[in-house]
């Protein structure tokens, strides 16, 4: 496990890259797929601590909000990491170990490429501008750095609240802690 902070090139008003992917639940996404006021994308695994931690607030967050679309996506090589197969994210979608709006399959790393993702989990917040996804919030869900430290605040709840209410999101964009992306082999040579 390598511990990585991101820092994406994505600034906050930049669009949203598009995306196509198949869902754990069978279904194929699309970035336009999503008809809520906001979109909150994490990319995110099954096997690394950090992306673990947040998957119970990533649930509630899904469930708490209707004008909310919570988007989880694996980039992660299989080959190398079981855990992070599709096979396994359909198990934890069928099981109910994630309840997310969408738990998408980025296979070749490319999605997670265009947002300059870096690390497990990696949360992009965007609102809805002229009929396009806008940047509103990128950094980390809550103030738990490590794996097994309690959230007091959550940063990611103040941000959602905020583009909902159609107002600039005030918290700074801190960056993320996670494990590194396990980069598949066709996108770590591009």
């Amino acid at each position: 496990m390598v511990q990585m902070e991101s820092d994406s090139e994505l600034d906050r008003g930049d669009a949203a890259p598009d995306f196509e992917l198949p869902g754990a639940d069978g279904e194929t996404y699309a970035l336009d797929d999503f008809a809520t006021d906001a979109l909150l994308v994490v990319f995110t695994c099954n096997h690394c601590p950090y992306a673990k931690a947040k998957i119970d607030l990533l649930n509630e967050l899904a469930a708490e909000y209707d004008d909310l679309a919570v988007v989880g996506i694996n980039p992660n090589d299989a080959e190398e990491y079981p855990d992070d197969s599709f096979a396994a994210m359909r198990e934890r979608v069928a099981d109910g170990t994630v309840a997310y709006d969408a738990y998408l399959r980025d296979e070749t790393g490319a999605v997670a490429a265009a947002y300059d993702a870096v690390c497990t989990p990696d949360p992009f917040l965007f609102g809805r501008e002229d009929g396009a996804w806008r940047l509103r919030y990128h950094g980390r869900l809550d103030d738990a750095l490590n794996p097994d430290d309690e959230a007091t605040e959550f940063y990611v709840r103040d941000a959602v609240d905020a583009v909902l209410a159609g107002e600039d999101v005030e918290i700074p964009d801190r960056p993320s802690r996670g494990c590194s992306i396990k980069w598949p082999d066709e996108a770590a040579d591009e």
